[in-house]
């Protein structure tokens, strides 16, 4: 068979084209599909993925390729369908697609393995020698016999410490010859130092012994196999399903993906894994973005190698590159963390979806409020739907109370933080030696600054938003802005009337803290945003404390919200339902719904049943009525309905275009003129929008207008709008973004 002697690659830069390149004699047997080589590119080098390998090229001024970087191709051929795929279905360039499949580290292969020096015995020596040896440099000597009584080689800084001998001892043993000195890379494991309790496979109630049976008769025959929804209520016993259905992909010789939406479920995912599968530990990988450099690396390369069988992650975790993959998993399906905000603006459980689809594998999305597009393809039988309505062990779904804040706020004559029930019931809590939960989804100690004479509120310069006041955060007593960063000093007196008349207004998980801590003395009171979980350990640290009965009431933004099991939690406050209720988003209600169902599954998962204190100023919407009756199908059908009138998901794809620039008036005329074109472009078939403000006008200093298309021929319209875009030149300032299936209309 001829060899080849040409490659395409996609080099690692925007040039939006494939390249072909000639292979020199001496690299034609290192070269594959997947392969990382350098290439010589206009005046300098630059890395590239091979794609395609072929005898011949019809291509001109042809150039040799310079050198393949690593031993082996790092990206399978269906890895690289499914980088196309997610090129053409999210409107993106392949290359910035390489960016999500590759990371980092593994694409510009600056580190490598971290070595360490081992030491174990060099040639014989006896006794007569030894004993000369301990008179002319006893300090050798004694180092000379701890080695010669290791049973295993050990690490050179390990054993100078062990002995406190120093380098220079070992040194001389090794000239002697009496000690070798051998390189080795070791591992650098994230949990190294944790210790994992080895679990057993609990035993299954009649809806989770059908709902496995079914995953395991998919296993056996994949290529036939349609998704499968595990619509569960909280509590049900999801993760065991996914525990032993992860079992069966393994005996039958396959690997598996575990995607988690949030970084701060990937510490109690992971002691669960490790537990269950302690009979085989380092075969479990984590991949998420708390990790170092280092660790990725190491991580990335475990899995590619094989020693990974098992991969659990945020939603990068998707392109793990497993051979032989036989389930992906997709936990909380419905989370918006799944959609990537910055391009290519992939959904992980979509992908996932295609990426089952093409490996011939099992996709299993488990959640207790699914997303409205998954359950209505269950609906229709494209998904296969399987239902757990009840709690493991029997238990009970969790009583939910309403409070209408606006009688409370007639009683108080003020805004309320802890209404009159919720205090009594926290108070009650704390009698019985039973644990709390305090959700709210907004940070910091108050959430703006107001004039109270001339009515001017301290406004962040770069977005349309009030900047937050934060009282501990890194740097105390500080106005901040969550969207772009921006930090100011609190000023004595308001800017705009020069009056001392300011005063704090809202409030944040920050004060929410100080207010319990205050009205609980004795209690211990701990938060977890993203201000107070800065450090890498945070998370764990916190979970560890909540579980062991340290922290008496935890107070959260929605990264205590999910997928968290504490069997002490018996009381759930929701602060403040409204939060996200009346956003300008067609997914509001949706995501209000989701929500409160899923914090208040945090509640009476042990043996005494749970209570969930819901505070609104809306106690009759639709989202908090239903979720106060756990009533999914309800919602399900009320909001089927309103999106079917007004075409939105699931019954239209959309296509979210953002034109934005420092400069207002030319983002709008670049917003309007792109809706020309595309009025010109699309067929009547698809619903094209005005190119409008967006509801968010200033986001990082950068004013923003949308356009909003919805159709349902979604790859033909992702076509036609790429091919509008590469026809208009646009000033320098505008940038304009693409986001297909948008989960954010802000």
């Amino acid at each position: 068979m001829t060899k080849p002697s040409y490659v395409r690659v996609i080099i690692d830069r925007a040039i939006r084209r494939e390249l072909d390149y000639a292979v020199p004699e001496g690299l034609l047997n290192r070269v594959g599909v997947g392969s990382r080589v350098r290439v010589p590119f206009r005046e300098k080098s630059a890395l590239a993925t091979v794609v395609a390998v072929t005898e011949q090229s019809e291509a001109k001024g042809i150039r040799l390729i310079e050198a393949v970087v690593g031993e082996a191709p790092i990206l399978s051929e269906q890895l690289l369908e499914l980088g196309r795929w997610i090129g053409a279905y999210y409107c993106c360039p392949i290359e910035t697609v390489m960016r999500s499949l590759l990371p980092q580290v593994i694409r510009r292969a600056e580190i490598g393995w971290k070595k360490q020096l081992f030491v174990q015995p060099g040639r014989k020596i006896d006794n007569e020698a030894l004993e000369k040896l301990r008179k002319r440099a006893p300090r050798q000597a004694e180092l000379l016999e701890a080695i010669l009584r290791l049973e295993a080689p050990i690490r050179a800084s390990q054993l100078l410490r062990q002995t406190s001998l120093d380098n220079q001892t070992l040194r001389a043993l090794v000239k002697r010859g009496l000690v070798e000195l051998r390189e080795e890379a070791i591992v650098r494991d994230p949990h190294a130092d944790e210790q994992f309790i080895a679990t057993s496979n609990l035993i299954l109630n009649q809806e989770q012994t059908h709902a496995l049976k079914e995953i395991a008769l998919a296993l056996d025959s994949p290529e036939k196999a349609r998704p499968f929804l595990l619509h569960g209520v909280t509590g049900s016993g999801k993760t065991e399903i996914y525990l032993q259905a992860i079992r069966a992909a393994l005996e039958r010789g396959h690997t598996a993906i575990v995607l988690v939406p949030e970084i701060s479920l990937t510490p109690q995912t992971v002691e669960r894994f490790k537990g269950r599968f302690a009979d085989m530990q380092d075969a479990v990988a984590v991949l998420h973005s708390h990790l170092s450099e280092g660790e990725r690396h190491d991580e990335w390369h475990k899995i590619h190698s094989g020693r990974a069988r098992i991969v659990i992650g945020a939603r990068s975790a998707v392109f793990a590159p497993l051979k032989d993959l036989g389930l992906i998993v997709v936990d909380e399906e419905h989370e918006t963390t799944y959609k990537q905000e910055e391009a290519p603006r992939y959904h992980a459980r979509d992908v996932a979806i295609v990426r089952a689809k093409i490996e011939k594998c099992v996709a299993v999305l488990g959640s207790a409020t699914p997303s409205l597009e998954s359950y209505h393809n269950a609906v229709i039988g494209k998904y296969r739907l399987v239902t757990l309505t009840q709690r493991i062990d029997e238990k009970q779904m969790p009583l939910m109370r309403i409070v209408d804040l606006r009688q409370e706020r007639r009683k108080e004559k003020a805004a309320t933080i802890l209404s009159e029930k919720l205090r009594a019931a926290i108070g009650d809590r704390m009698e019985k030696r039973e644990q709390t939960i305090l959700f709210l989804n907004r940070r910091g100690f108050s959430t703006s600054l107001l004039c109270s004479n001339c009515g001017e509120a301290r406004n962040c310069p770069n977005c349309s938003v009030a900047l937050t006041f934060h009282r501990h955060p890194a740097v105390p007593g500080r106005l901040s802005c969550h969207l772009c960063g921006h930090t100011a000093a609190v000023p004595k007196k308001c800017p705009a009337c020069g009056k001392d008349a300011l005063i704090y207004a809202g409030f944040g998980t920050e004060k929410v803290e100080a207010t319990v801590s205050q009205i609980f003395p004795k209690a211990a009171v701990s938060r977890m945003d993203a201000d107070s979980m800065t450090r890498k350990e945070a998370y764990r640290e916190t979970l560890r404390n909540f579980r062991t009965g340290n922290i008496d009431i935890l107070v959260g933004t929605q990264m205590i919200a999910k997928g968290l099991h504490f069997p002490n939690v018996t009381l759930v406050g929701i602060i403040n339902a409204d939060l996200a209720l009346h956003l300008p988003d067609f997914r509001a209600g949706e995501r209000t719904f989701q929500l409160l169902t899923q914090v208040a599954g945090r509640a009476g998962r042990g043996e005494t049943s749970g209570e969930v204190f819901v505070q609104t100023y809306t106690p009759f919407s639709p989202s908090i009525q239903f979720a106060r009756h756990h009533d999914f199908a309800g919602y399900f059908q009320q909001e089927l309905e309103f999106r079917e009138r007004c075409n939105f998901p699931p019954f239209k794809h959309a296509i979210l275009i953002t034109a934005r620039s420092a400069h207002e008036g030319r983002a709008k005329l670049s917003a309007e003129t792109l809706r020309r074109r595309l009025k010109e472009a699309l067929p009547k078939e698809f619903i094209l929008g005005d190119a409008t403000p967006a509801p968010l006008e200033k986001l990082q200093g950068q004013f923003r207008f949308h356009i909003l298309i919805r159709g349902e021929a979604i790859m033909r319209l992702s076509r036609l709008v790429r091919e509008t875009l590469d026809k208009l030149p646009f000033p320098e300032d505008v940038t304009v973004n693409v986001d297909v299936d948008p989960y954010q209309l802000l």
